[in-house]
Parts: structure tokens; sequence; C-alpha cells
């Protein structure tokens, strides 16, 4: 016999300094127990999340939505240097931006690559030289 179980609960959301307090219905129990069992693939490495992030942030600034890096700071609430060492992301090569995008789930531990590792790349101008620092990159994490 298999039965169903909701879980309710209230968080405390926070909005510019008050809290709020809003319900969310759980996410209704898996039916059968097939749907138990199917393993997690992973999650999506930080990096390649970033990159996701550069990415959607220039479209704003080329469509005129945001201004400039301070708001996305401010809307962001980071400071205008995380957005900027974001955005440094966007000075990769393509076909580099392309790889992080697709860099495999990661299963369990670490993510076996980081932002810091990736700024000098991006401080380079030439792509061919961009490319040849990702593969000996890519060659020592395993990647």
């Amino acid at each position: 016999m298999t039965t169903s179980h909701a879980i309710e609960c209230t968080l405390p959301l926070r909005q510019r300094g008050r809290a709020l307090q809003e319900s969310f219905p759980a996410a209704p129990a898996p039916s059968s127990p097939a749907e138990r069992t199917i393993p997690s693939p992973g999650r999506v490495p930080r990096v390649a999340r970033l990159m996701a992030l550069a990415l959607r942030y220039e479209q704003l600034l080329r469509a005129g939505t945001v201004a400039d890096y301070v708001a996305l700071a401010n809307l962001g609430q980071v400071s205008r240097g995380r957005i900027t060492q974001i955005m440094n992301l966007m000075q990769l090569a393509p076909d580099i931006q392309e790889q992080i995008l697709f860099l495999a789930p990661v299963a369990r531990g670490r993510d076996p690559i980081h932002l810091h590792q990736l700024q000098p790349l991006a401080t380079i101008l030439d792509w061919r030289k961009q490319r040849r620092m990702w593969n000996v990159l890519r060659r020592d994490l395993g990647l």
C-alpha cells in the first residue's frame, strides 16, 4: 500500500529589511517506487551558472533594460567588483564559453573548476592563447 504525504511549511522571506511570511505547498510525493529511486544527475557547476548569468547580464545591458554594472550590482545585491568578475567571463573565446556552459554535472563534492582559475584567461585578448591556456587548465584539472 502506497501513501502520499504533503508537507506545508512557512518560510520567512526578506524584502528590503522587513520580513514577510508566506506559505508554499510542498512538492507532491512520488507516486511510484520507481520515481523514488531515480538518482540525481548532479548539480550544474557554479562556474557554468556564472557563465549563464554573464550572458544574461550582457543581454540586459544590450537591450537597455539595465543601464550599467552599478544597476546590475544593485539588482543582484552584490558588489560592483563581483559583477565585473562575472562579466569578465564574456572576454573568453566563444568556444571556451560554450565548454564552460556544458561542463559535466557534479555528482558530489567540490566543483572541478572555479571562477578565480578563469580570471587570468579572461585578461588575455588573444583567443588562440586563451585556448592554449584553457587546454592546459582542463588537462591539469582532468576535465
